[in-house]
């Protein structure tokens, strides 16, 4: 009897462990990576078991734990979940081996870095390049230096170690670089099926009659197709300090979020980041009212991933 107990005991066994390691539908997942790719409540996160499929709902909660310990939690809007992104999943795993998202915890300083990139705002490799040529001629400069200053030998040393460390540093900045801009490569994936310009009176984050037939056109649009996302970025003339045009800038691209939202009906989830640009990518010259006028502007794009299109 002892023996049979034992038996049906390993055979339970046998079959929870086979259960567990084929990840049954509705068991608890954790997922640690990095965004390579969304489409529109669909994101694809690489870890270090390779790439999962993640699946946003209306109960998805987004947070960026902040201060001591990660004790002050901030919950974020599903716009942040950029490509190029590390987050943190807990959810459960559906019958497709998907895993469904019930909190996705960001890194606030690793957002802004991804925004920034997205945004076009980052050094180049190539400026890094040239910095580091410079160091090279300056090491070259220090050589023959130690040739001539010979009592000044120990100190060359010294610098020659400085240097020796800087250009690591560099390197190692290079190989940051060139990773980061590899995280933004599936935006070159993306087709555009529709754009719109949104224009603002001076100081202002009002969106006309106009532009508000034109965003719900968009709208329309987007909607009627499959995996989409909304890209919305805002810019301001040079009027005023940059500070101060980044924040309006910023609260522009917010105000056509909030229209598409509302009276557009697009999900949050459908939206990426809105940008803010403030006085940098201007479309026209600020030395004119016209071309002021012409940069006080949100430019909003609907984008389909060409894998959906079959481009």
């Amino acid at each position: 009897m002892q023996r049979k107990v034992i038996q049906a005991s390993v055979m339970l066994l046998i079959f929870v462990a086979s259960v567990s390691a084929f990840g049954a539908s509705g068991e608890k997942v954790k997922v640690k990576g990095m965004i390579t790719s969304r489409t529109g409540e669909t994101l694809i996160v690489k870890s270090v078991e390779g790439n999962v499929t993640v699946v946003l709902t209306d109960n998805t909660v987004t947070k960026d734990d902040r201060g001591l310990f990660g004790l002050d939690k901030q919950k974020m809007s599903d716009v942040v979940l950029i490509p190029g992104l590390k987050v943190d999943i807990d959810g459960m795993s559906d019958e497709q081996s998907r895993v469904v998202a019930r909190t996705i915890t960001v890194d606030g300083d690793d957002l802004e870095t991804a925004e920034m990139i997205q945004s076009g705002l980052h050094p180049t490799a190539q400026q890094v390049a040239a910095n580091v040529q410079a160091l090279e001629a300056h090491q070259g400069q220090l050589a023959a230096h130690d040739v001539q200053l010979a009592a000044q030998k120990e100190n060359i040393e010294t610098n020659q170690q400085n240097i020796a460390a800087n250009k690591q540093q560099i390197e190692a900045n290079i190989k940051d670089i060139e990773e980061n801009t590899q995280r933004f490569t599936a935006l070159s994936e993306y087709d555009v099926r529709r754009q719109a310009t949104v224009n603002f009176e001076v100081g202002s984050t009002k969106i006309s009659v106009k532009d508000q037939i034109e965003l719900k056109e968009l709208a329309n649009t987007a909607t009627s197709l499959k995996g989409y996302i909304i890209e919305v970025t805002g810019y301001a003339d040079s009027t005023g300090d940059a500070a101060m045009n980044t924040k309006l800038s910023e609260d522009r691209a917010k105000a056509v979020v909030t229209y598409l939202m509302q009276k557009g009906e697009v999900p949050v989830r459908h939206i990426v980041a809105p940008g803010a640009m403030g006085e940098y990518g201007a479309a026209a010259p600020n030395e004119t009212p016209a071309g002021r006028a012409e940069n006080r502007r949100v430019e909003v794009k609907v984008l389909v991933n060409k894998g959906i299109n079959g481009i």
